[in-house]
Parts: C-alpha cells; structure tokens; sequence
C-alpha cells in the first residue's frame, strides 16, 4: 500500500507519494547527475553536487555521491535521462546512499515510462558526446589532498590523460593545486556541482585511472 508523506517546509513537497519500493522494477544503470542536500554555501543557496546513478526504480534510485547526507534529509536530484528527482535519504551505502523517492501519482508514472523506456533502449545508444579521450571511471570514488595536509572524499565525474572532473565538499579557487588520488593538478574551471583540474604532468593512459581513483 502506498503511504503519504508531506515534509513541512518547502511546497514543491506538498500533495506527494512514496512509493513502496520494492513493487517496482528496478534496472541497473550508471548514469551522470547532479543533487543538493539540505545544506547551504557561503551565499545561502543550497550546495550542488555531481552524482551518478548506480540503479533506479520509480520508488528509489541509489547514488554514488562526494557527500553522503543523514537518514531522512531532503534531496533534491536531477539525474539524465530521468529528470528532476524529490526525495530524502535512505539506507546509506559505502560511497553513496539510496533515495527515497518522493512524487505525485502522475509524476511516479512518468518516471516508471521513462525507466521502462531506459531499459528497452539502453544497450542501443550511441556513446556519450564527449571528446574520444575523456573516460568514466569505473570506481567514480577518490580522494583529494590538499596543500595544507587536508584530506577530503571525491567523486571522479570523469578524468582524462591530462585532467579530471571532480565534485567535492570543496568550492576552490582558480589555480588551487591539490591532489586527486595520487595526481597533482591545479584548478583550471567551475561548473555546477563540481571543478575541473589540469595534471601539473600529462599521464600515460594506460595508467591514469589507477591513479586518480585513490582513497587515502
């Protein structure tokens, strides 16, 4: 049986369902994204961070994340291909969380259509638009070393013979030099939920994943 739930604060949680998880089908996937928790930056707008979708199902999807939340926090998910996600966490995992989906009648049908869609059509499209030498790690989880001994969890968006994309519980300067695994870069560019760095030196391709994925 489908329960009600209705967080007090915030209206785009108002009129909502959570769906009993385990009556839905869930599929395998490993699909980029983006999400906020409920905690806020130096400007007061909620913190945004990259993710990647490790499965889903129209009452859950689990995430690899950088910041793991606390059972019962609000989430807020945009994840590609399915679209915007409401939530909160729930079972946390090693790296990641599940979350607790949160939607309408309608809007649990529409993402039941476009699982259902995902899973027909997956093994048919084309590869990611990206440049032929950008890579997705297998284990998306790393660490960053900072200059100052600090040492911080990642995640590993995607990662080059030259640089990486990173998200982290760090909004650096341009030309802040760190570590990520064992690979010194220096900060080259922001984006919503995350920062790309430059290796200080070109890596040999053969190698470089064993390198950037490194958990201190």
């Amino acid at each position: 049986m489908n329960t009600t739930a209705a967080p007090s604060d915030g209206a785009d949680f108002d009129d909502v369902v959570v769906v009993e998880q385990r009556r839905d089908i869930r599929i395998v996937i490993s699909v980029p994204g983006r999400y906020t928790l409920d905690r806020l930056d130096a400007h007061g707008r909620r913190r945004q961070y990259a993710c990647r979708a490790i499965n889903i199902s129209a009452g859950a999807v689990a995430l690899a994340v950088p910041v793991i939340g606390t059972p019962g926090e609000r989430v807020l998910a945009h994840i590609d291909h399915f679209g915007k996600l409401k939530g909160t966490v729930g079972r946390l995992l090693d790296g990641g969380f599940v979350m607790n989906i949160i939607a309408s009648n309608e809007e649990r049908n529409n993402l039941a259509a476009r699982i259902a869609w995902f899973e027909l059509y997956k093994n048919h499209d084309v590869s990611e638009q990206r440049s032929h030498d950008r890579l997705i790690p297998r284990n998306p989880h790393s660490s960053l070393l900072l200059s100052d001994g600090t040492k911080l969890d990642c995640l590993v968006i995607d990662f080059s013979v030259s640089g990486a994309a990173v998200s982290a519980e760090l909004a650096p300067e341009i030309g802040t030099v760190m570590a990520v695994g064992n690979i010194v870069g220096r900060v080259v560019r922001l984006f919503a939920g995350g920062f790309a760095l430059n290796f200080i030196k070109q890596q040999n391709k053969d190698h470089v994943e064993a390198l950037v994925i490194k958990r201190w």
